[in-house]
Protein backbone atom coordinates (compact mmCIF):
# COMPACT_ATOMS: atom_id res chain seq x y z
CA UNK A 1 0.00 0.00 0.00
CA UNK A 2 1.56 3.48 -0.90
CA UNK A 3 1.74 5.99 1.84
CA UNK A 4 1.77 9.60 0.89
CA UNK A 5 4.90 11.33 2.06
CA UNK A 6 4.39 13.86 4.99
CA UNK A 7 4.09 17.43 4.59
CA UNK A 8 5.29 19.47 7.41
CA UNK A 9 5.08 23.60 7.23
CA UNK A 10 6.75 26.07 9.18
CA UNK A 11 4.81 28.78 11.06
CA UNK A 12 5.68 31.57 8.10
CA UNK A 13 4.52 28.90 5.88
CA UNK A 14 1.18 28.20 7.55
CA UNK A 15 0.68 32.10 7.81
CA UNK A 16 0.70 32.35 3.70
CA UNK A 17 -1.25 29.18 2.96
CA UNK A 18 -4.21 30.41 5.29
CA UNK A 19 -4.20 33.56 4.10
CA UNK A 20 -4.88 32.19 0.80
CA UNK A 21 -7.50 29.69 2.15
CA UNK A 22 -9.55 32.20 3.69
CA UNK A 23 -8.69 35.49 0.97
CA UNK A 24 -11.86 36.54 -0.53
CA UNK A 25 -9.38 38.35 -3.41
CA UNK A 26 -7.82 34.84 -3.23
CA UNK A 27 -8.71 32.47 -7.05
CA UNK A 28 -10.81 30.08 -6.17
CA UNK A 29 -8.31 27.41 -7.25
CA UNK A 30 -5.06 28.68 -5.36
CA UNK A 31 -7.57 29.18 -2.19
CA UNK A 32 -8.62 24.92 -2.14
CA UNK A 33 -4.75 24.07 -2.86
CA UNK A 34 -3.53 25.56 0.02
CA UNK A 35 -6.84 24.19 1.89
CA UNK A 36 -5.42 20.80 0.38
CA UNK A 37 -2.14 21.46 1.88
CA UNK A 38 -3.01 22.86 5.52
CA UNK A 39 -5.29 19.37 5.57
CA UNK A 40 -2.02 17.54 4.68
CA UNK A 41 0.12 19.19 6.94
CA UNK A 42 -2.52 18.23 9.55
CA UNK A 43 -1.68 14.25 8.56
CA UNK A 44 -5.29 13.51 6.58
CA UNK A 45 -4.36 11.06 3.39
CA UNK A 46 -4.88 12.38 0.07
CA UNK A 47 -8.29 10.13 0.17
CA UNK A 48 -9.64 11.45 2.92
CA UNK A 49 -8.37 15.44 1.79
CA UNK A 50 -10.41 14.38 -1.66
CA UNK A 51 -13.65 13.54 0.80
CA UNK A 52 -13.16 16.41 2.47
CA UNK A 53 -13.03 19.39 -0.33
CA UNK A 54 -15.11 17.09 -3.14
CA UNK A 55 -12.36 16.88 -5.16
CA UNK A 56 -10.19 13.79 -7.25
CA UNK A 57 -8.60 11.64 -5.23
CA UNK A 58 -5.27 12.19 -7.99
CA UNK A 59 -5.74 16.35 -7.14
CA UNK A 60 -4.91 16.22 -3.43
CA UNK A 61 -1.17 13.83 -4.33
CA UNK A 62 -0.47 16.47 -7.13
CA UNK A 63 -0.24 19.30 -5.30
CA UNK A 64 1.09 17.51 -1.87
CA UNK A 65 4.00 16.32 -4.59
CA UNK A 66 3.90 20.45 -5.81
CA UNK A 67 4.02 21.78 -2.83
CA UNK A 68 7.37 18.89 -1.01
CA UNK A 69 9.29 20.19 -4.37
CA UNK A 70 8.86 23.91 -4.83
CA UNK A 71 7.35 24.88 -1.43
CA UNK A 72 4.47 27.45 -1.52
CA UNK A 73 5.75 28.72 -5.29
CA UNK A 74 4.81 25.45 -6.29
CA UNK A 75 0.52 25.64 -5.68
CA UNK A 76 0.38 29.37 -6.22
CA UNK A 77 1.58 28.81 -10.00
CA UNK A 78 0.44 26.26 -12.54
CA UNK A 79 3.12 24.09 -14.52
CA UNK A 80 3.94 25.42 -18.03
CA UNK A 81 2.04 23.24 -20.12
CA UNK A 82 3.00 21.57 -23.80
CA UNK A 83 1.25 23.41 -26.90
CA UNK A 84 2.36 25.31 -30.20
CA UNK A 85 4.76 27.94 -29.82
CA UNK A 86 3.47 31.55 -29.77
CA UNK A 87 3.72 32.35 -33.50
CA UNK A 88 3.13 36.40 -33.16
CA UNK A 89 5.85 38.35 -31.71
CA UNK A 90 4.69 40.97 -28.65
CA UNK A 91 6.56 43.18 -31.27
CA UNK A 92 3.77 42.70 -33.77
CA UNK A 93 0.76 42.63 -31.38
CA UNK A 94 2.19 45.81 -29.77
CA UNK A 95 2.34 47.34 -34.01
CA UNK A 96 -1.40 46.12 -34.10
CA UNK A 97 -2.71 47.76 -31.34
CA UNK A 98 -0.28 50.83 -32.21
CA UNK A 99 -1.90 50.77 -35.26
CA UNK A 100 -5.16 50.74 -34.42
CA UNK A 101 -5.69 53.49 -31.52
CA UNK A 102 -3.20 56.03 -33.57
CA UNK A 103 -3.36 55.59 -37.05
CA UNK A 104 -6.32 55.32 -39.76
CA UNK A 105 -5.32 53.35 -43.06
CA UNK A 106 -5.41 55.46 -46.41
CA UNK A 107 -8.68 54.51 -47.84
CA UNK A 108 -11.02 54.57 -44.95
CA UNK A 109 -12.02 56.46 -41.41
CA UNK A 110 -11.60 53.01 -39.31
CA UNK A 111 -9.39 49.69 -39.51
CA UNK A 112 -10.90 45.96 -40.45
CA UNK A 113 -9.46 42.79 -39.94
CA UNK A 114 -9.01 42.53 -43.70
CA UNK A 115 -7.10 45.97 -44.06
CA UNK A 116 -4.98 45.18 -40.65
CA UNK A 117 -3.85 41.89 -41.98
CA UNK A 118 -2.79 43.31 -45.08
CA UNK A 119 -1.10 46.35 -43.04
CA UNK A 120 1.11 44.24 -40.81
CA UNK A 121 1.26 40.96 -42.56
CA UNK A 122 -0.37 38.64 -40.14
CA UNK A 123 -3.95 36.43 -40.18
CA UNK A 124 -7.27 38.14 -40.07
CA UNK A 125 -7.55 36.20 -37.64
CA UNK A 126 -4.88 37.04 -35.38
CA UNK A 127 -5.70 40.57 -35.57
CA UNK A 128 -9.37 39.17 -34.13
CA UNK A 129 -7.61 37.58 -31.54
CA UNK A 130 -5.53 40.63 -30.16
CA UNK A 131 -8.11 43.06 -30.35
CA UNK A 132 -10.17 40.94 -28.39
CA UNK A 133 -7.81 40.45 -26.11
CA UNK A 134 -7.26 44.24 -25.56
CA UNK A 135 -10.69 45.52 -25.93
CA UNK A 136 -10.83 47.21 -29.11
CA UNK A 137 -13.83 47.61 -31.59
CA UNK A 138 -12.82 49.59 -34.49
CA UNK A 139 -16.62 49.31 -36.13
CA UNK A 140 -18.40 50.88 -33.21
CA UNK A 141 -18.38 54.55 -33.11
CA UNK A 142 -20.29 56.27 -30.42
CA UNK A 143 -21.52 59.87 -29.98
CA UNK A 144 -20.81 62.53 -27.11
CA UNK A 145 -21.19 66.05 -26.42
CA UNK A 146 -19.67 67.53 -23.32
CA UNK A 147 -21.50 70.26 -21.88
CA UNK A 148 -20.54 73.84 -21.54
CA UNK A 149 -22.86 75.11 -19.98
CA UNK A 150 -21.94 77.57 -17.39
CA UNK A 151 -24.15 76.65 -14.27
CA UNK A 152 -23.41 72.72 -15.78
CA UNK A 153 -22.01 71.51 -11.72
CA UNK A 154 -24.79 73.38 -10.23
CA UNK A 155 -27.64 72.12 -12.18
CA UNK A 156 -26.34 68.73 -11.88
CA UNK A 157 -26.45 68.47 -8.38
CA UNK A 158 -30.03 70.16 -8.23
CA UNK A 159 -31.34 67.48 -10.58
CA UNK A 160 -29.48 64.31 -9.42
CA UNK A 161 -30.12 65.31 -5.67
CA UNK A 162 -34.12 65.17 -6.37
CA UNK A 163 -33.45 61.63 -8.19
CA UNK A 164 -31.45 60.40 -4.90
CA UNK A 165 -33.19 62.44 -2.12
CA UNK A 166 -36.30 63.34 -3.28
CA UNK A 167 -38.19 66.04 -1.20
CA UNK A 168 -41.03 65.45 1.18
CA UNK A 169 -44.73 66.10 0.26
CA UNK A 170 -43.75 66.13 -3.03
CA UNK A 171 -43.70 64.49 -6.58
CA UNK A 172 -40.73 64.55 -9.44
CA UNK A 173 -41.81 64.47 -12.79
CA UNK A 174 -39.40 64.17 -15.45
CA UNK A 175 -40.99 66.16 -18.49
CA UNK A 176 -40.35 66.07 -22.36
CA UNK A 177 -41.53 65.78 -25.72
CA UNK A 178 -40.93 63.56 -28.15
CA UNK A 179 -41.84 66.09 -31.01
CA UNK A 180 -42.24 64.84 -34.82
CA UNK A 181 -43.12 61.40 -34.21
CA UNK A 182 -44.03 60.21 -37.73
CA UNK A 183 -46.80 58.12 -38.80
CA UNK A 184 -45.11 55.88 -41.65
CA UNK A 185 -47.30 53.69 -43.56
CA UNK A 186 -45.17 50.72 -45.66
CA UNK A 187 -45.45 50.45 -49.71
CA UNK A 188 -45.90 46.95 -49.39
CA UNK A 189 -47.05 44.27 -46.83
CA UNK A 190 -44.16 42.39 -44.85
CA UNK A 191 -44.12 39.10 -43.98
CA UNK A 192 -44.46 37.37 -40.46
CA UNK A 193 -41.91 35.48 -39.06
CA UNK A 194 -41.35 31.90 -39.65
CA UNK A 195 -39.08 29.03 -38.74
CA UNK A 196 -35.85 30.11 -40.34
CA UNK A 197 -36.80 33.52 -41.51
CA UNK A 198 -37.03 36.75 -39.59
CA UNK A 199 -40.18 39.10 -40.12
CA UNK A 200 -39.82 41.20 -43.24
CA UNK A 201 -40.74 45.19 -43.47
CA UNK A 202 -40.26 47.19 -46.83
CA UNK A 203 -37.27 49.68 -46.54
CA UNK A 204 -39.44 52.58 -48.48
CA UNK A 205 -42.42 53.83 -46.71
CA UNK A 206 -45.21 56.62 -47.06
CA UNK A 207 -45.07 59.79 -44.48
CA UNK A 208 -48.92 60.10 -43.37
CA UNK A 209 -48.30 62.93 -40.45
CA UNK A 210 -46.50 63.28 -36.97
CA UNK A 211 -47.77 64.17 -33.53
CA UNK A 212 -46.06 64.87 -30.85
CA UNK A 213 -46.34 62.78 -27.28
CA UNK A 214 -45.59 65.13 -24.27
CA UNK A 215 -44.68 63.06 -21.26
CA UNK A 216 -44.34 62.92 -17.31
CA UNK A 217 -42.67 60.56 -15.88
CA UNK A 218 -43.01 60.08 -12.09
CA UNK A 219 -39.60 59.22 -10.61
CA UNK A 220 -41.14 57.27 -7.11
CA UNK A 221 -43.17 54.74 -8.90
CA UNK A 222 -42.26 54.87 -12.79
CA UNK A 223 -46.13 56.06 -14.15
CA UNK A 224 -46.20 58.18 -16.82
CA UNK A 225 -48.50 61.19 -17.64
CA UNK A 226 -49.12 61.11 -21.14
CA UNK A 227 -50.73 63.24 -24.05
CA UNK A 228 -50.62 63.54 -27.95
CA UNK A 229 -50.86 67.18 -29.45
CA UNK A 230 -50.58 67.90 -33.13
CA UNK A 231 -47.59 70.72 -32.56
CA UNK A 232 -45.06 71.80 -29.84
CA UNK A 233 -45.53 75.19 -29.13
CA UNK A 234 -46.16 77.06 -25.64
CA UNK A 235 -49.89 76.23 -25.98
CA UNK A 236 -49.18 72.88 -26.10
CA UNK A 237 -46.81 72.86 -23.29
CA UNK A 238 -49.54 74.88 -21.22
CA UNK A 239 -51.97 72.33 -21.70
CA UNK A 240 -49.62 69.45 -20.80
CA UNK A 241 -49.36 71.91 -17.83
CA UNK A 242 -52.83 71.82 -16.85
CA UNK A 243 -53.00 67.92 -17.48
CA UNK A 244 -50.83 67.38 -14.85
CA UNK A 245 -52.00 69.93 -12.24
CA UNK A 246 -55.78 67.73 -12.76
CA UNK A 247 -53.67 64.31 -12.61
CA UNK A 248 -51.86 64.68 -9.12
CA UNK A 249 -52.85 65.28 -5.79
CA UNK A 250 -53.77 68.66 -5.25
CA UNK A 251 -51.63 68.72 -1.86
CA UNK A 252 -48.24 67.75 -3.36
CA UNK A 253 -45.15 69.97 -4.60
CA UNK A 254 -44.49 69.26 -7.86
CA UNK A 255 -40.83 69.47 -9.06
CA UNK A 256 -40.68 69.29 -12.79
CA UNK A 257 -37.74 68.30 -14.79
CA UNK A 258 -37.10 69.44 -18.04
CA UNK A 259 -34.75 70.81 -20.90
CA UNK A 260 -33.94 74.56 -21.90
CA UNK A 261 -36.24 74.67 -25.10
CA UNK A 262 -37.36 77.63 -25.31
CA UNK A 263 -41.40 76.87 -25.00
CA UNK A 264 -40.81 75.73 -21.35
CA UNK A 265 -39.41 79.37 -20.71
CA UNK A 266 -42.10 81.18 -22.78
CA UNK A 267 -43.28 84.46 -20.61
CA UNK A 268 -47.04 82.87 -20.77
CA UNK A 269 -45.71 79.85 -19.14
CA UNK A 270 -43.53 81.94 -17.14
CA UNK A 271 -46.19 83.82 -16.25
CA UNK A 272 -48.71 80.47 -15.57
CA UNK A 273 -46.28 79.04 -13.06
CA UNK A 274 -46.00 81.78 -10.91
CA UNK A 275 -50.33 81.81 -10.23
CA UNK A 276 -49.13 77.71 -9.77
CA UNK A 277 -47.03 77.80 -6.70
CA UNK A 278 -46.55 74.44 -6.82
CA UNK A 279 -44.95 74.19 -9.63
CA UNK A 280 -40.88 74.23 -9.30
CA UNK A 281 -39.13 74.26 -12.86
CA UNK A 282 -35.74 72.28 -12.39
CA UNK A 283 -33.26 72.75 -16.14
CA UNK A 284 -30.96 70.31 -17.52
CA UNK A 285 -27.74 71.51 -18.44
CA UNK A 286 -27.42 72.33 -22.00
CA UNK A 287 -26.76 69.26 -24.24
CA UNK A 288 -27.33 67.68 -21.52
CA UNK A 289 -30.51 65.16 -22.18
CA UNK A 290 -29.65 62.16 -20.89
CA UNK A 291 -30.00 63.34 -17.33
CA UNK A 292 -33.95 63.21 -17.92
CA UNK A 293 -35.21 60.21 -16.98
CA UNK A 294 -37.97 60.11 -19.29
CA UNK A 295 -35.66 60.17 -22.03
CA UNK A 296 -35.66 56.33 -21.21
CA UNK A 297 -39.20 56.02 -21.44
CA UNK A 298 -39.11 57.48 -25.18
CA UNK A 299 -36.44 54.81 -25.98
CA UNK A 300 -38.75 51.72 -25.19
CA UNK A 301 -41.58 53.16 -26.62
CA UNK A 302 -39.76 53.84 -29.73
CA UNK A 303 -38.25 50.56 -29.87
CA UNK A 304 -41.45 48.44 -28.58
CA UNK A 305 -44.30 50.15 -30.22
CA UNK A 306 -42.81 52.58 -33.16
CA UNK A 307 -40.34 51.49 -34.70
CA UNK A 308 -41.78 48.30 -36.66
CA UNK A 309 -45.26 49.97 -36.59
CA UNK A 310 -47.57 50.79 -39.99
CA UNK A 311 -49.55 53.60 -39.64
CA UNK A 312 -51.77 54.64 -42.08
CA UNK A 313 -53.09 57.75 -40.31
CA UNK A 314 -51.99 59.87 -37.03
CA UNK A 315 -54.99 58.63 -34.99
CA UNK A 316 -53.93 55.31 -35.24
CA UNK A 317 -50.29 56.25 -34.38
CA UNK A 318 -51.99 58.49 -31.57
CA UNK A 319 -54.29 55.53 -30.56
CA UNK A 320 -50.79 52.65 -29.92
CA UNK A 321 -49.16 55.54 -27.94
CA UNK A 322 -51.55 55.89 -25.93
CA UNK A 323 -52.43 52.41 -25.43
CA UNK A 324 -48.55 51.81 -24.62
CA UNK A 325 -48.97 54.58 -22.36
CA UNK A 326 -51.83 52.77 -20.81
CA UNK A 327 -50.31 49.25 -20.72
CA UNK A 328 -46.82 51.19 -18.71
CA UNK A 329 -48.77 52.27 -16.20
CA UNK A 330 -51.11 49.53 -15.15
CA UNK A 331 -47.84 47.88 -13.73
CA UNK A 332 -45.19 50.92 -13.98
CA UNK A 333 -41.92 49.72 -12.78
CA UNK A 334 -39.35 53.10 -11.54
CA UNK A 335 -36.03 53.50 -13.03
CA UNK A 336 -33.57 53.88 -10.44
CA UNK A 337 -31.10 56.05 -10.53
CA UNK A 338 -27.31 55.89 -9.02
CA UNK A 339 -24.81 58.71 -10.31
CA UNK A 340 -23.68 60.49 -7.92
CA UNK A 341 -22.98 64.23 -8.71
CA UNK A 342 -19.61 63.90 -7.73
CA UNK A 343 -19.17 61.29 -10.16
CA UNK A 344 -20.70 62.77 -12.58
CA UNK A 345 -18.52 65.77 -12.49
CA UNK A 346 -15.35 63.98 -12.28
CA UNK A 347 -16.35 62.51 -15.66
CA UNK A 348 -16.95 65.74 -17.35
CA UNK A 349 -13.79 67.20 -16.07
CA UNK A 350 -11.93 64.39 -17.33
CA UNK A 351 -13.62 64.74 -20.66
CA UNK A 352 -12.97 68.55 -20.82
CA UNK A 353 -9.43 68.22 -19.98
CA UNK A 354 -8.60 65.39 -22.67
CA UNK A 355 -10.63 67.26 -25.41
CA UNK A 356 -8.51 70.94 -24.50
CA UNK A 357 -5.87 68.54 -24.71
CA UNK A 358 -6.28 67.34 -28.34
CA UNK A 359 -6.92 70.69 -29.60
CA UNK A 360 -3.80 71.96 -28.29
CA UNK A 361 -2.17 69.62 -30.42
Amino acid sequence: MRIAPTVTITEEQARQLQAWARGRSVEVRLAQRAQMILLAAQGMTDQAIADELKVGRRTPARWRRRFLEQGPVGIERDAPRPGRKRQISTAKVRAVIAKTTREVPANSTHWSTRTMAAAVGISEASVRRIWHANGLKPHLLKTFKVSNDKRFAEKIEDIVGLYLNPPEHALVLCCDEKSQIQALDRTQPGLPMKRGRAQTLTHDYKRNGTTTLFAALNTLDGAVIGQCLPRHRHQEWLKFLRQIERETPSGLDLHLIVDNYATHKHPKVESWLKRHPRFHMHFTPTSASWLNMVERFFRDLSQNAIERGVFPNVPELVNTIETYVENHNRDPKPFIWTARASDILAKVVKARARLNKLQSV
